[in-house]
């Protein structure tokens, strides 16, 4: 049903298609470890030129693993660590086109070169991070950041914890 050869040459339509994808598999389910599995799938397959995308949730003051595809991760990230630490801590999305030159990455990963970490905020509340590495410099830019953040705002409608 999501395959990535379906999708055509504008970016910022495969985006909305993603983004009703997304709608689609939250459609009448309420668990949030079956809906954030489902949609780190989905970025996986729709996203080329990646080597790693999942959740952190926040617990009291770091981040938790949660559903991801990829190689194995860092389990805790302290908030204000690293660049999902300062994504979650100032609650802005990180857009890092060289993870090297950023002070106190955490290299999970040491193929990952890019990376871009989006809060997932329920109002005012901090409920995690999406993270998405990348094996080359520069990977994310405007339109990347701007359709990610919409997909997880959708995401985050359906949050009830």
């Amino acid at each position: 049903m999501f395959q990535v050869d379906s999708y055509g040459e504008n970016r910022e339509k495969n985006y909305d298609l993603l983004i009703k994808q997304l709608r689609s598999l939250l459609q009448g389910e309420s668990n949030v470890i079956a809906n954030l599995s489902n949609a780190s799938a989905l970025l996986n397959q729709f996203l080329d030129r990646i080597n790693w995308v999942g959740f952190y949730l926040i617990d009291e003051s770091e981040l938790v693993l949660g559903p991801f595809q990829g190689l194995p991760a860092c389990v805790r990230i302290p908030l204000g660590r690293g660049v999902c630490g300062t994504a979650a801590e100032k609650r802005e999305t990180m857009r890092i086109e060289d993870v090297h030159a950023f002070p106190g990455h955490i290299a999970c990963d040491a193929a990952s070169k890019s990376e871009i970490v989006i809060p997932l905020l329920n109002g005012e509340k901090l409920i995690g991070v999406l993270d998405i590495d990348s094996p080359e410099t520069s990977r994310f830019d405007e339109l990347d950041q701007k359709k990610l953040e919409e997909f997880c705002a959708v995401l985050m409608t359906i949050y009830k914890g």
